[in-house]
Order: C-alpha cells, then structure tokens, then sequence
C-alpha cells in the first residue's frame, strides 16, 4: 500500500509538490486504512492529507545534507538492478 512513498531528501532534481503529495495521500491511506474515504470521511481525509503535504514540503526545505545530491536516474537503475537480482528466477 506504501510502495509509493520515497525518500525525497537530498535529491537532484529536488521532488515536486506532486510526488510529495502524492506519498502523503499514500501516508494518509495506510494511516486510515482507506483506499478511498466514503463521502462523510472525504474532508476528514483531504486535510490529513493537505497537512502530511505540508509538513513533508516543510521538513524537506528545512534539512542540511553536506552530501553531493543524489542522481534520480542512477537511484532508479541501481533499484532495478536489485530487483532483478532479487526477483530473478532460478531453474
């Protein structure tokens, strides 16, 4: 259910306000245990997820790295390589 939510810190380019909403709409499911809020949760969950939003875009704007930024594209490839080497199938 989380699988989306990624660490965004210290990343170039740095995460958009869509990728950071879009893990704390995943946050906010796990948190309620719904996939999709009935219409008398709909506020109730709309704000939990405005405020997740907010609170990540904050914490990420405030932390320090002294670290060179991290390249998405290299992140991404060394994940797939361990999946393969995770997932492969063996005769």
């Amino acid at each position: 259910m989380c699988r989306s939510i990624k660490t965004f810190h210290n990343f170039d380019p740095p995460a958009t306000p869509d990728e950071i909403r879009a893990s704390a709409v995943q946050f906010v499911r796990k948190l309620s245990g719904f996939t999709r809020p009935s219409k008398a949760n709909e506020a109730a969950f709309n704000h939990a997820v405005d405020q997740v939003s907010k609170a990540a875009e904050d914490l990420l704007q405030s932390l320090v790295s002294h670290a060179r930024p991290r390249d998405r594209e290299a992140e991404l490839a060394k994940a797939r390589s361990r999946a393969v080497k995770r997932f492969a199938l063996t005769d």
